[in-house]
């Protein structure tokens, strides 16, 4: 299976903190499998334009395709004034409408307040439901408290991305054993 892991922003810290953890835990737990982190940070992605994603080059292009190419994806975002950043946003505006039929996308959230908890509930699983993603119904929330001097300091934080990470992996090859039984039904 192909992972991705997608650190969706520029700035901050404590997103690709906990992405460093999500990957070394789908490397741990599924070592057969490829993931793939996308730090939007190391990656200079020009504004959407309408375009196809395969129209796009350099990391633009590499970005989509890659998320195109993906089994599952791992969305890590922060939240600012309230709402997913923007560059977040433009990922899935490169995309096309359906970009995501047939992958399994799961969530974490990182926060400076617990007033933000419901953002991904009430803005990103409406995206990605629109865009056809498998979606794991629970995500994981991290606030401030969570992390100190850069480092995820909450035991309960690591065994939560843990279970994301195995739920995403069994979502994702039971989606697999499904799609292949009703392929098989047919003989061309």
């Amino acid at each position: 299976m192909r992972i991705v892991g997608l650190a969706g922003s520029k700035v901050g810290s404590k997103t690709r903190t906990a992405m460093d953890y999500v990957k070394e835990s789908v490397e741990r737990q599924y070592p057969d499998h490829t993931f793939t982190l996308i730090d939007l940070g190391d990656n200079d992605v020009e504004f959407s334009d309408g375009r196809n994603y395969l129209d796009y080059k350099g990391d633009t292009g590499y970005v989509a395709q890659t998320i195109m190419e993906a089994d599952a994806v791992l969305i890590g975002t922060p939240i600012f004034q309230a709402s997913i950043p923007a560059t977040l946003k433009n990922i899935f505006d490169l995309l096309p409408q359906d970009g995501l039929e047939g992958k399994i996308v799961s969530i974490y959230a990182t926060a400076g307040s617990d007033k933000h908890f419901l953002i991904p509930e009430q803005q990103l699983k409406p995206i990605l439901g629109y865009m056809k993603a498998q979606i794991v119904q629970t995500y994981v929330f991290l606030n401030d408290e969570d992390f100190l001097n850069k480092k995820i300091i909450s035991d309960d934080v690591f065994f939560r991305l843990d279970r994301l990470v195995e739920d995403t992996m069994v979502l994702t090859e039971t989606y697999r054993q499904i799609r292949e039984a009703e392929d098989a039904k047919y003989d061309f």
